[in-house]
């Protein structure tokens, strides 16, 4: 591979990508709202199109239950290695719209950030494999084979997609998978995931009385699920920080002392942690820094709650339900599926008899470890090595790629995470954005990844 050449194509066509880059962020692949559902396929033909204009021999929409999976190939010599490249055009909910400094839709760059839903999460971070194959075709520098699978349900929990890989193994055979979802510590100090953790979510229903009440009349005299919704979910953990559901804990995986003071050589500044924040004071589970209570411990916590009346003005009602959206990360050991029986089990134990509780379990997601004596991740340091100037930092991410676990069970093959967002970036929040410099340095450093895993498997 000509690594110059590579760097210069990337050079002439910097406003070329980031004009293509807007096309997709411009439209509204929210996958968990069914209004969208026109604009989630929309991306996927585009997708599918640029994926074409970018050297790919073939590409197709493969249908599912739900939104179709983008997949596309490469093939120069089936001898040679066949990179899998993972990634997701759908992205979160922009909700609450009011919240953004610009129109989460319709892209800007302010202070050499790309400021748009799914800036990040995963448009921007997916769309780098793209133009990493574009500049490595158009330069004669496409060292291997390619395959890309885009799928457009990622952010709903990916429930199609382990069909579509069990029914599709031969057509995804590869020697490793590469996905870009992930994120690196700072500009200057690249590093790479090697831990995710898992995810339950769940959704609760609190109903005492059979239709909302006059709070003067009933005030007091009956209970009020939102009060009482809001008492089971703080007796969900202790003062500790420790979480109180029977058996919660009994396989999670304890780091040895050895492996926690490896983690700890990750530069972290927890003042500027606080700052960039906004809050006074971090709150997790005693006994661990913050980076382990988002890497190595499990957590749970309330992504929504609602119930009464909650529009202008006052209206004195007691309402007959109250709702709670709850998701737990979890750790190696832990398996979605037994967390989820388990934590249904404990919220209906603590019910008072004055209500009725209603427990859903909606997607969740397998924790995975990536090993860092594979061959896969030492290209992928050597890659970052010659595109930043130094090695990165195997780390441990918070967050969740459900899929990563069913690539190494179904596949079989390594699977290697190297994301170059900022933890700053405010992926699933208002004012998503993605810096510039990760977006072209990613390209260079995905080429440069099939230089030294092709030479690696030599």
């Amino acid at each position: 591979m000509d690594s110059k050449a590579i760097l210069t194509y990337i050079e002439d066509n910097k406003q070329r990508f980031l004009d293509e880059l807007f096309d997709l962020l411009r439209l509204p692949s929210v996958s968990a709202d069914p209004k969208f559902a026109g604009d989630v396929r929309k991306t996927a033909e585009m997708v599918k199109s640029r994926l074409l204009d970018a050297g790919c021999d073939k590409a197709e929409l493969v249908e599912t239950p739900g939104h179709p999976v983008v997949y596309g190939e490469k093939i120069i010599d089936p001898n040679l290695p066949t990179v899998v490249v993972y990634g997701h055009y759908d992205v979160q909910p922009a909700d609450p719209y009011e919240l953004w400094d610009s129109p989460p839709f319709e892209p800007v760059i302010k202070e050499e950030k790309i400021y748009a839903r799914g800036a990040c999460d995963d448009k921007g971070q997916a769309y780098m494999h793209v133009k990493a194959l574009q500049a490595m075709v158009d330069t004669g520098s496409l060292p291997c084979n390619v395959k890309f699978m885009i799928e457009g349900e990622e952010e709903v929990g990916s429930s199609n997609l382990e069909t579509f890989v069990k029914e599709n193994k031969e057509k995804l055979a590869g020697d490793v998978v590469l996905i870009s979802d992930t994120g690196i510590i700072a500009i200057d100090t690249p590093s790479i995931t090697v831990g995710l953790r898992g995810l339950s979510y769940m959704e609760v229903e609190v109903t005492g009385p059979n239709r909302d009440l006059h709070s003067g009349i009933y005030g007091g005299a009956v209970a009020n699920p939102i009060n009482v919704l809001c008492t089971m979910i703080d007796s969900l953990t202790d003062e500790n920080g420790h979480i109180t559901i029977p058996g919660f804990y009994d396989k999670v995986e304890e780091l040895s002392t050895t492996e926690r003071e490896q983690m700890a050589k990750a530069p972290f500044s927890l003042e500027e942690y606080k700052s960039e924040l906004g809050i006074d004071e971090v709150k997790g589970e005693n006994g661990f820094t913050t980076n382990e209570r988002t890497g190595i411990r499990p957590a749970l916590d309330v992504n929504g709650i609602w119930g009464g009346y909650t529009g202008e003005g006052a209206k004195t009602v007691l309402p007959s339900k109250a709702y709670a959206k709850i998701s737990m990360r979890l750790v190696p050991n832990q398996h979605s599926d037994e967390i989820s029986d388990l934590f249904t089990a404990h919220f209906k134990a603590i019910a008072p008899d004055y209500v009725k509780v209603k427990v859903t379990a909606h997607h969740g997601g397998q924790p995975s470890v990536v090993k860092t004596d594979s061959l896969a991740y030492g290209a992928a340091s050597k890659a970052f090595e010659e595109a930043w100037g130094k090695a990165p930092i195997p780390t441990r991410d918070g967050g969740s790629i459900p899929i990563v676990a069913l690539f190494k069970e179904v596949l079989k093959v390594d699977v290697v995470l190297l994301g170059f967002g900022l933890d700053s970036d405010a992926i699933h929040s208002p004012n998503e954005h993605y810096g510039v410099f990760n977006y072209f340095k990613g390209i260079e450093t995905i080429a440069l990844f099939y230089k030294h895993f092709v030479e690696l498997k030599k």
